[in-house]
């Protein structure tokens, strides 16, 4: 069963105006792990990130611990 996409939230719209402005963002996981990058899409379920190599990455939602924009 497919979960309705509400774009009224403010999570999502937070992470759609980071994939608008193209902004570099800290994606850290419930195991520690960090990854950094550009946030590509989102859906329910799932956000894409692609690394300065361009590889991509796709992290479940339920897996993420927080999201915020990366400090220079």
């Amino acid at each position: 069963m497919l979960t309705e996409f509400d774009t009224t939230l403010p999570s999502i719209i937070q992470v759609q105006n980071l994939i608008k402005q193209t902004t570099p963002v800290e994606l850290k996981l419930l195991t520690q792990d960090v990854l950094t990058g550009k946030v590509l899409w989102q859906d329910p379920q799932c956000i894409c990130i692609a690394d300065e190599n361009s590889q991509q990455t796709t992290v479940w939602k339920q897996a993420i611990a927080y999201i915020k924009p990366k400090v220079s």
